[in-house]
This record gives C-alpha cells, structure tokens and sequence, in this order.
C-alpha cells in the first residue's frame, strides 16, 4: 500500500480499533488506553501513515510546528543548540517544541512516536542509542544533528568528532605535557568514541602511553566530571593537562581545577562553554559551535518539509580551537613518558 494512499481507517483496522479511537490517539487524547495508543503508533509506523502537515498549514494559514530532541538540556552544547534553532525557526513562523530522551533509548523512541503522533512538521534529533529503523516508513522529515542515527540510511549534521579530539590532544602535546587526561562520557555514545579514540591516537603518534588510569569515561554530568576530576588529581602522578570531551564535562572539571586552586593544570574543551573566556586563565576550546550546527539542521529540515529527498549524505560542519590561556600552560615540571600504561 502507497503513503501516499494510507488512510485513518487503514491505520484502525492495522490496530484493530476504531477510526475514532484512532483519531483520539492522534489528537493526544488522555483517555486512550496505553495499549491502544501503542497498537495505533505502532500501525501508524508500519504504515507509513501521516498528516501532511506542511500541506495543511499552507491551506488554512496555521503556523507550522517543529520538534527537537535532545538527550539532556542541562549540558550547554544542547541548550544553545535549543534556543539557536528557536530563534531561527521563529524568524521563519515556526514554532518549537523540545523534548528530551533522558537518554534512554527506549524513552527515546517512545518520544519520537509521541511527536508523530501529534503531527508535528518536522524533526530534529540528536540520537542517543535508539534504533530508528522504526523510521523507515515515516513521511515525517527528520534531521539528525551531531550523531548518525542507528537502523536507519539517513545523514547527519556532524562535526569531525575524531579529527578535532585528535588535534586538541597535540595541542597539549604541543605544550610540553606527558601525562594528559580525558574526561568524557560512556563510550557507548558514538560522538565520545569517536573522540577518545582521537585522544588515544594523538598519544600513540607522540610515543605516550596510554594509560587507562587518566581516562575518565562514565561522566554523564557535571558533578560526575567534578568528581573525577578530583580524582584525577589525586593520582601519585597526576595529569598535568586535561582534554574535557563535552562542553558539560568541562563545567565539572573547570570547577575541580578552580577548588583545588589547581589553575596550573592545563585543559582543553570540546565545545566552549558560557563565559569560558572570563576565567582566569580563559578556558581553551575546540569551537564546537552549537549554533552552525543548529542553523544548518534547521536548513535541511526545512528543504525536506518542502520536498527535498531524504539523503545518506553527512554535511561536515568547520570547527577551530581557539588559544585562550588554560591550553597554552606548559608544565612546571617537564615529565617523561610513564610506562605501564593500557596499549
């Protein structure tokens, strides 16, 4: 059966309801028992069922809304991305709603069907670990931003995760430092693999160990990045300069570094973070701009409102590392490679 063909009614009977209960489901009635709502999002996915609603707005005048989902608002990476993407899609009449997966791949799809289900026009998606095949069938435009989706032959708007790991690493290499830190998330998230891996190389071609006691990898959150940062410092040999991998791990480490008046200590960041610039040093940043990306996202959301074909085709977006102070520290006292460290 075409999209193009696909009825309400189509939808019901897939479900095993009524057009009614069907439409109630769509309109986000309360009442709709939970297994109901399910069976229709589900039909509605096998389908290909959706309101044109690009169409319906163009014929009755209403604004068009957009969706975008985040893994978290508390780190500063998303929350600029957030409110770049408002202020862009406002300039063009379109309204925003955000929601976050908590990142929980199974709350992450039930969110996405969510908004289908509502009949947003569009989405922008920064995927966490959800498998998106459950797209394949969907006449709903959606972007990815920042990370490839899982299951599904679609591009992203990407930065290059691995490359720029790599040349913050050599920059404090750059400077003298033999022990160098990362501070980052799970692994599991691709963006923090691809980045660990540029850290690890940038080791390898400087002929440093890597050693599995300055990898800071679990840091979901600020206050995980605190604490192993404190951690970090506490080691017999601690790092003399450290590579925060996100934007949010590097509010936790900034705060560690300023606690245990260890300014001395250099860093890195993977993304700027608000007022990085005022603190004493300023804070070096790979510039991770939040704010291009968003722009970029919202561009190619939009052409695939108005008809544009979905592509496999990643857009790769320019970064920079800005020298602020804290990147450019040098040791105070030059150190050797440390043997014993994980190959």
């Amino acid at each position: 059966m075409s999209t193009q063909s696909v009825r309400l009614a189509d939808v019901a009977q897939r479900a095993g309801t009524s057009t009614k209960t069907a439409s109630r489901v769509l309109n986000g009635d309360p009442r709709v028992a939970d297994d109901t709502r399910r069976r229709v999002q589900d039909a509605m996915n096998e389908l290909g069922y959706q309101v044109d609603v690009l169409a319906r707005s163009l014929r009755t005048g209403v604004d068009e809304t957009i969706a975008v989902v985040v893994p978290t608002i508390g780190d500063p990476f998303f929350a600029s991305m957030i409110e770049e993407i408002e202020r862009a899609a406002f300039e063009g009449g379109i309204k925003v709603l955000v929601a976050t997966n908590s990142r929980d791949p199974r709350e992450e799809q039930r969110v996405i069907n969510s908004l289908l289900a509502r009949r947003v026009a569009g989405i922008i998606v920064t995927p966490f670990l959800a498998d998106y095949s459950f797209l394949t069938a969907v006449r709903t435009p959606v972007v990815f931003l920042d990370r490839r989706p899982e299951g599904l032959d679609s591009g992203a708007i990407l930065v290059d995760d691995h490359g720029w790991a790599k040349q913050a690493t050599e920059h404090l290499c750059r400077h003298g430092h033999r022990r160098i830190a990362i501070v980052a998330d799970g692994i599991r998230v691709k963006t923090s693999a691809y980045r660990l891996k540029g850290y690890r190389s940038a080791l390898r071609e400087w002929s440093l160990d890597v050693d599995s006691r300055l990898e800071a990898l679990e840091c979901e959150q600020a206050d995980d990045a605190y604490r192993a940062t404190l951690e970090l410092l506490d080691l017999e040999q601690p790092p003399t300069g450290i590579f925060s991998a996100r934007s949010e791990t590097t509010v936790g480490v900034i705060k560690a570094l300023h606690h245990q008046n260890r300014t001395d200590t250099a860093l890195v960041s993977f993304g700027d973070v608000e007022l990085a610039d005022l603190l004493t040093p300023p804070v070096t940043v790979v510039d991770h701009s939040a704010r291009t990306l968003a722009r970029r996202a919202l561009a190619r959301l939009q052409r695939r409102m108005h008809g544009d074909a979905d592509t496999p085709e990643d857009e790769i977006i320019d970064m920079s590392l800005i020298e602020r102070g804290s990147g450019e520290i040098r040791p105070r006292v030059a150190t050797a490679a440390v043997g014993g460290g994980v190959r």
